[in-house]
């Protein structure tokens, strides 16, 4: 598993973070609105912020009309090294079950 894997999971291990996932794939928001809406202080929304952004799940910009705020989206592409880790890992799972069944049934 990569250290860039590793940090996502890491970052996806709070439930508050997930929520934040889930709040910014249905569109993009602030960190004010995402403090609102997960009933968070704003240095803790910073801090979920900060890490979800270290685990590579988010971005941020500043909208044309104000360059003081920063608007926060779920990074194109962030969950494709997760989803094939875990292709890959149920695939070896089926393997093994499978491997496991033969074994049983051929035991009998």
């Amino acid at each position: 598993m990569s250290a860039a894997l590793d940090r996502m999971l890491e970052a996806l291990a709070d439930p508050k973070r997930r929520r934040a996932i889930e709040l910014l794939g249905q569109r993009p928001r602030s960190a004010g609105e995402l403090a609102s809406e997960l009933g968070l202080a704003p240095p803790a929304m910073s801090r979920h912020l900060r890490a979800l952004k270290a685990g590579g799940l988010v971005e941020d910009g500043h909208p044309d009309f104000d360059a003081r705020v920063r608007i926060y989206s779920v990074k194109d592409g962030a969950t494709d090294e997760l989803k094939r880790w875990l292709a890959e890992t149920e695939a070896l799972w089926m393997h093994q079950l499978g491997a496991f069944k033969h074994h049983v049934e051929d035991g009998k």
